[in-house]
């Protein structure tokens, strides 16, 4: 009977269901400590066991337990994920499976027509749009990859056979024989090459190597590859990071002196001895005078248009440029001949030379090294001293005693004679017409180079050319873009000179200057009347004295007073003269703007509130009102003037009170905003500037024009007071007060600079961030931009061969920004205006590398790639190519430099 009850169910007890449930634990807790004693493997087995005997019932239960403990939601995977990865998974389909999965959703019909994923199977066909779709075109690319594949001529396998010839065609036995002979041939080239270029690095490679990523970087410039992988495998300390980015400077190729050979030739060494073998002779040398232009200058096309023909001109690049570079260039424009004289027109003042951004060279800096070296080889080039040659600065440093004693400095070093004019005329650049220092040459320096009537006129409204020409480059410069600067600089430069009417303008200066002159020598024949009626005795006694002795003293006499006190009073006289303008073009801005205003506000009839007409003018007014007390004093100083009196506690007093002048700067932008904003809001307003801007009673200017005045009146007043101190004696009285006053007004005016400097970076930065598509923020303090270079981004078709025989495709073009602490690499597009001829280029951000983490590499010119470089980044490299050997230098130059700069802060 026992046996009934238990034969189903596996000795378990049937009829006692206490019993059998807890025997069903204990085995279930028996193969639950199997299953944990066994391996995975063992595991596996056991459950595919276990589910191959489940009916569909208990899979099911199996399948809602997991459902509910995984969360496993039938969900379409480009609703939950994010946009950009669905359209990842999306791009690894070729054209018809994009098709097929178009027809799934809408969702994934949106997806799957997208123009990212388009675009480029239709480039890697050369299929390129016609056009540039509108922001709110959909699916343009796949309509054009559609309609250039259902246009594409098939040809049948008759006709592909008649075209091509058939596949696999058997070759005569002569035919294959020279096949394989070529190849043999070219096989062994290509091994002798490999093993000859193993044997070179082999030679070069330095003991101490090890053959590391990092010993690599000091090899020789022979082994041109930078390891991808050193920043990936070692986390790298800063100061390493720094030493791989020194050593890969380093490697960098060097521009050589003369005697010496280097990576950019420019002459061989053969002919350049040959050339110096014709120099000695002097003949070539007097006729050869090549001028340096900045493009700093304003208006510097109309100089370069006023250059004489047979004078070099070289207009270089005030921003971008180091001093190698610089005399790069002028060695390139010798061609291996010395000059009889070199002129350097640049920016300056009477202290120091702007030659190049960052390069104000001055009496504190001249001794530098690099700033040294440059001066010592620019002397090199030009004839000796004892032949005539010189070297023409056309900066007033003649009218300071820090100018004469740089020029002393530049003479000692180089052995050659400098010079530069000792003009004191305010205004622009009138100093260049004035006398020169230390002149032995009869003809002025100026009249060397230029036409003399072409340069007076541009000396004279210098900046005004300067305001019209930033339209006429923007114009005309897209025209002139392959052409060399300083030939483009001509071209726009004839061009001004021809629609300005120069002609008239020249006749109107002689006529005046010839009044002028018979106004003086009416005067004079007055004066010397006046002087034999009041003494006819002296008159007659003087001119019965013939004694040349008793001449010769009486002039050198005269001489000598001149110099002494005659030239500090014209000094002052100059500076009162320029005073009394500065004082009137104020007083104009007060009687043709303010008073109106103001009086029609006083009879109800406003044009402009009482709280705009405050903002604009109360901070000019209050200007005017300290300039013509300071005025008043000059006045009455110069009426009992005497070589014993000063006006440098007139400066000091004046000096005091230049808060006001700081509370007009720090206004100046509201002033002009409050402007603008006023014009466009108030048509009244408009009307009045209309009626009274560029007058004859405000001297053809406007009112923002007028109100530059204040900030260029500080440097008028610095050169001033320094051509004043240049003429006062050591043991005058006024010499500690002109000191004094100098100090005040040179650091005030430094303040209006790094003012004038902010705003300037400010808006370059901004203009930058605006062109480049996707860019981040620029706007950092003290960051500035140094260059801009065009180049095209190359990629290496097999890097396992030997490097002389590697080739390269170009995949894109870049425009590579170099800024102070960074480098900005982004790629560049031409976008074309219908009916137009000139095209406009677009930028797109790709990347932004700091310059202390960035490795450089020079590739040297082969076969198959010329002025190529490696810029490499922390996590990305590119290879580039520009399209002159000279503008690979350059940059290179310009980069190298930079880096150099941001490793040493």
């Amino acid at each position: 009977m026992e046996c009934f009850h238990t034969r189903f169910s596996a000795w378990t007890p049937f009829s006692n269901k206490s019993l059998n449930r807890e025997l069903f634990q204990e085995r279930v807790a028996l193969i639950s400590h199997w299953f944990d004693l066994w391996t995975n493997k063992q595991r596996q087995e056991f459950l595919f066991t276990i589910f191959l005997r489940c009916t569909k019932s208990q899979l099911r239960i199996v399948q809602e337990w997991f459902s509910e403990r995984m969360q496993m939601a039938k969900v379409d995977f480009s609703t939950v994920l994010p946009r950009f990865i669905s359209l990842y998974i999306f791009s690894f389909l070729n054209p018809k499976d994009l098709c097929a999965a178009a027809q799934v959703s809408w969702a994934w019909k949106f997806l799957t027509e997208q123009d990212c994923l388009w675009m480029p199977k239709c480039i890697r066909f050369g299929w390129f749009l016609p056009y540039t779709p509108t922001d709110n075109e959909y699916g343009a690319w796949k309509h054009h990859y559609i309609a250039c594949v259902s246009n594409l001529d098939w040809p049948i396998p008759r006709e592909a056979t008649a075209m091509y010839g058939t596949l696999n065609e058997p070759k005569r036995e002569d035919e294959e024989l020279q096949e394989r002979q070529r190849e043999k041939c070219l096989r062994k080239i290509i091994w002798e090459k490999i093993a000859l270029r193993k044997k070179e690095l082999f030679k070069v490679r330095p003991p101490w190597a090890s053959g590391t990523c990092c010993s690599r970087l000091l090899k020789s410039k022979c082994q041109p590859r930078l390891s991808q992988t050193v920043r990936d495998r070692v986390g790298l300390h800063e100061a390493l990071e720094k030493q791989l980015v020194s050593a890969s400077l380093e490697a960098l190729p060097k521009r050589s002196n003369v005697s010496g050979s280097h990576s950019y030739p420019l002459l061989s060494k053969k002919t350049w001895h040959g050339v110096h073998k014709n120099d000695d002779s002097g003949s070539y040398a007097s006729q050869l005078h090549i001028i340096l232009i900045s493009s700093r200058i304003p208006a510097y096309e109309i100089v370069v248009d006023s250059i004489k023909a047979g004078i070099i001109s070289l207009v270089y690049e005030h921003c971008g440029l180091t001093l190698e570079s610089l005399l790069y260039l002028i060695e390139k424009a010798l061609d291996g001949r010395k000059a009889q004289s070199v002129g350097i027109f640049s920016e300056g003042d009477s202290r120091e030379i702007n030659l190049l951004q960052g390069y104000k060279i001055g009496i504190k800096n001249l001794l530098r090294p690099e700033v040294r070296d440059f001066w010592e080889k620019l002397g090199s080039y030009v004839a000796p001293e004892q032949e005539g040659g010189h070297v023409d600065l056309f900066v007033p440093l003649g009218a300071s005693e820090a100018g004469i004693e740089v020029l002393s400095q530049l003479s000692q070093l180089t052995g050659t004679f400098f010079t530069a004019p000792t003009g004191i005329a305010t205004g622009s650049y009138q100093h260049i017409l004035s006398d020169w220092l230390g002149r032995p040459w009869e003809r002025d320096p100026f009249g060397i180079y230029f036409s003399e009537s072409k340069l007076q006129m541009w000396s004279s409204l210098a900046d005004f050319l300067e305001d019209t020409l930033k339209s006429v480059r923007k114009q005309l410069s897209p025209l002139f873009k392959e052409l060399q600067k300083n030939i483009s600089a001509k071209i726009i430069g004839q061009f001004m000179f021809d629609h300005m009417s120069v002609a008239n303008v020249l006749n109107n200066q002689e006529i005046a200057q010839a009044l002028a002159d018979g106004l003086m020598e009416l005067s004079k024949d007055n004066s010397e009347r006046n002087v034999r009626e009041d003494n006819p005795q002296d008159a007659k006694s003087s001119l019965s004295k013939d004694d040349l002795n008793f001449e010769t003293l009486v002039k050198l006499e005269r001489k000598l007073q001149m110099d002494s006190a005659g030239k500090r009073t014209g000094v002052v006289r100059e500076l009162l003269r320029s005073e009394r303008k500065y004082v009137q073009m104020l007083e104009t801005v007060r009687e043709v703007y303010a008073a109106p205003l103001q009086a029609a506000l006083s009879s109800n009839r406003a044009i402009l509130s009482a709280a705009n007409i405050r903002i604009i003018f109360s901070d000019v007014l209050r200007i005017l009102s300290l300039n013509r007390q300071f005025l008043d004093h000059l006045r009455d100083r110069l009426q009992e003037w005497g070589p014993a009196h000063g006006v440098g506690e007139i400066f000091l007093k004046f000096g005091s009170q230049l808060n006001i002048y700081t509370n007009f700067f720090n206004n100046y932008p509201v002033v002009l905003k409050t402007m603008e904003k006023c014009r466009e809001t108030i048509p009244a307003f408009r009307a009045f500037l209309k009626r009274h801007d560029k007058t004859v009673a405000t001297k053809m200017l406007s009112l923002p024009e007028l109100l530059l005045h204040p900030s260029r009146r500080f440097e008028e007043y610095i050169n001033l007071l320094y051509a004043l101190r240049l003429h006062t004696p050591a043991e005058h009285v006024d010499r500690g007060d002109l000191t004094a006053a100098i100090d005040q007004v040179k650091n005030y005016k430094r303040y209006i600079d790094q003012m004038k400097q902010n705003i300037g970076m400010r808006d370059q930065l901004s203009d930058i961030q605006r062109i480049v598509r996707g860019c981040p923020t620029l706007s950092e303090e003290n960051r500035y931009l140094i260059r801009v270079q065009d180049v095209a981004q190359l990629h290496c078709c097999d890097e396992a061969v030997s490097f002389s025989l590697r080739t390269y495709e170009h995949t894109r073009d870049l425009s590579l920004f170099l800024f102070n602490d960074a480098l900005l690499v982004s790629s560049r597009g031409t976008s074309h205006t219908p009916f137009e001829r000139t095209s406009k280029s677009t930028y797109q951000f790709i990347a932004s590398v700091a310059l202390h983490r960035l490795l450089v590499e020079d590739i040297p010119d082969s076969k198959y790639i010329r002025n190529a470089f490696i810029v490499q980044g922390p996590k990305r490299e590119w290879v580039c190519a520009t399209e002159a050997g000279d503008d690979k230098f350059l940059w290179l130059s310009a980069l190298q430099h930079a880096i150099k700069s941001s490793l040493d802060k």
